[in-house]
């Protein structure tokens, strides 16, 4: 799995060669938060390979930090708890019930599973939260639906950031795997949407990339009219369409023009049920899927 940095490296798999890049020397030691969600996270293989591209980013010499969401494992638990899963303006209703299963779920399940996955190629991984350390500060956050507002109950908004823990991990050489639970300064836990999460820590870290991960190919042109892919658009643009965005993109799509908006240099949403898809987004001279770039608005590409 090792690769000199500035020189072409492939991935593996039973020992055929599935994937061969060339190792930007200009992305050297730049932080990529990866936000890992969707149903890639529930399909076995597809966790597997999503491990090795963060290995193998690791071995070309950038500096992966993942978070990642839960949303399929968090409704399954609560349907087997006869709980309610319910969802407005893109968002999980939380009750305190359903906050503690959140967290139990994505502390004490996925993030496990993910760092067994990465740690499945040496000893990177690092399983941590929002909460430890005060890492991620959150506050209520407000959702309003057709221009009421509606309670959505212990979700969180984060509105500081404390990297500390995550950069000492880095600079150690691990690999962070963050959950995305916050603290109040009021001590109330918050389940925060892992795409805002992290956005929120892609800014705090100065990162250079942030990728998004999902169950689409990218930012549709036209939905449900078309399933033409816009390809790249500045933050200008995008926030002229956030308002028309279906409630499952808005939340990736806000959290891209968070970033780009925050200082990162560049934002990716790709399909997460194509094998490969980070090292596809990250290393190769054409994403897949839809980037987000600074810059004063200028019309959306699509093919």
């Amino acid at each position: 799995m090792s690769a000199q940095n500035g020189e072409s490296g492939e991935i593996e798999e039973s020992g055929e060669p599935h994937l061969t890049l060339p190792w930007p020397e200009e992305l050297r030691d730049s932080v990529v938060v990866v936000k890992f969600g969707g149903n890639a996270m529930v399909d076995a293989d597809l966790q597997r390979t999503f491990a090795q591209d963060v290995v193998e980013l690791w071995h070309a010499g950038l500096r992966p930090v993942v978070v990642h969401g839960g949303g399929p494992q968090i409704s399954a638990m609560l349907d087997r708890l006869g709980l309610e899963s319910r969802f407005e303006a893109g968002l999980r209703v939380t009750t305190p019930e359903t906050m503690e299963v959140a967290r139990m779920v994505l502390t004490g399940t996925v993030q496990r599973e993910l760092v067994g996955h990465i740690n499945s190629h040496g000893p990177f991984a690092v399983g941590m939260t929002g909460e430890d350390a005060h890492t991620m500060t959150a506050v209520r956050r407000p959702a309003w639906v057709d221009g009421r507002p509606v309670d959505i109950g212990l979700v969180g908004d984060i509105v500081d950031v404390n990297p500390g823990m995550v950069r000492a991990l880095l600079e150690q050489g691990h690999i962070p795997v963050v959950s995305p639970v916050a603290r109040g300064e009021d001590g109330q836990v918050y389940n925060v949407n892992a795409d805002l999460a992290a956005s929120a820590l892609a800014v705090a870290l100065d990162a250079e990339r942030l990728v998004m991960l999902t169950d689409v190919e990218g930012l549709y042109a036209n939905w449900p009219h078309s399933t033409d892919v816009i390809d790249r658009l500045t933050a200008d643009a995008l926030d002229e369409l956030l308002p028309e965005l279906a409630s499952g993109m808005l939340p990736k799509m806000e959290g891209c023009l968070r970033a780009v908006r925050g200082g990162v240099r560049r934002a990716h949403v790709l399909d997460g049920r194509v094998p490969h898809a980070v090292l596809r987004g990250v290393l190769g001279e054409s994403s897949p899927g839809t980037t987000v770039v600074p810059g004063p608005s200028c019309p959306a590409q699509s093919p």
